[in-house]
């Protein structure tokens, strides 16, 4: 087995590169953060004001949404923070892996946001509905939606270009308080076009159904990555790379494992050498697949190769051997 050595002195222009284009990443996505944190704070408030005014029901389940908006961003800014950390010899593989973490925390307080929404929405209905001061509160919702809507679309598209997961995972659940903030405005308008106030507990209720479903599909993908997870679709494009550059080579692979930390890929491979080929030459070629393969995908990786004997393989191995290879 091959492996790096983390030394900044004796990198290669390349890697020195891709060092700075990390850390300008690392600082890009902790704006982002403490930006989403910021305005989140400011929506909440004026969220809460605008139920307080109008004693809306759907008002409310918006705020409601906001308040767990708030808690998982800020768990968030923890995350990226302790992500972006080195690694130390009690943690030696870093803790990237804390992003599938606070996405499934993130989830989970959406959940719970939906249940709460439910609870209040029917204890309003069965209580007498009592709606007051709509116009200003539709005013302050779509201001909100608006703005939630440009910030979740920045976090979604820096997250996807930098291979954020907890960024990803903000900038959907921001998007989803906006297509809330939007559908309150929609039932509230629905209530002063007809007078028929139920619109507006019903307009909770399904805005709870639809963050049910997005706080569900957060907890599902946070279960894949703690679960070690491999996209097929990732996997055919290594698979591609992968063969390529070994016909280039001379070599023959096997063995392809891969998963994900929610920032890269840690990819494992098996390469297999003729038995005559010295020790030295099989290395420096195992090192150009390591070196060589990250920088033809679309995505950052780090890769591992195990050094094998074509010709006894089968003989050397004597307990069961993965030798599989991504479809």
């Amino acid at each position: 087995m091959t492996e790096s050595v983390n030394n900044h002195s004796d990198q290669s222009p390349h890697q020195a590169n891709s060092q700075l284009s990390l850390d300008k990443q690392n600082q890009d996505a902790r704006f982002a953060m403490n930006l989403s944190l910021a305005i989140g704070v400011f929506m909440l408030a004026g969220k809460v004001s605008a139920a307080w005014i109008t004693g809306s029901s759907a008002i409310f389940s918006d705020a409601a949404e906001s308040v767990v908006h708030v808690i998982a961003v800020a768990f968030a800014v923890y995350s990226l923070w302790l992500s972006t950390r080195p690694a130390v010899p009690k943690f030696q593989y870093g803790y990237e892996r804390i992003t599938f973490f606070s996405a499934g925390f993130e989830g989970a307080m959406i959940v719970l946001a939906a249940g709460s929404i439910v609870y209040e929405a029917i204890q309003k209905w069965l209580h007498g509905l009592t709606l007051e001061h709509l116009g200003n509160g539709i005013l302050l919702i779509l201001a909100a939606g608006l703005l939630n809507l440009a910030l979740g679309l920045y976090l979604v598209r820096l997250g996807r270009r930098n291979h954020s997961l907890i960024l990803e995972a903000d900038g959907k659940h921001v998007l989803t308080d906006s297509w809330t903030s939007f559908g309150v405005v929609a039932g509230l308008l629905l209530v002063m076009l007809t007078g028929w106030k139920p619109f507006d507990p019903l307009v909770a209720l399904a805005i709870a159904a639809n963050i049910l479903w997005s706080g569900g599909r957060l907890m599902w993908n946070s279960c894949k990555g703690l679960m070690d997870y491999s996209d097929p679709a990732i996997g055919h494009q290594i698979r591609n790379r992968l063969d390529a550059l070994c016909a280039e080579l001379n070599i023959e692979y096997h063995g392809v494992r891969f998963r994900t930390t929610g920032y890269r890929q840690i990819i494992e491979v098996h390469l297999l050498f003729p038995h005559d080929m010295g020790v030295g030459e099989a290395h420096r070629l195992a090192t150009l697949v390591e070196e060589r393969l990250p920088l033809e995908l679309a995505f950052p990786s780090e890769v591992t190769t195990h050094l094998e004997s074509r010709e006894d393989h089968s003989i050397v191995h004597h307990a069961h051997h993965f030798e599989g290879r991504p479809d």
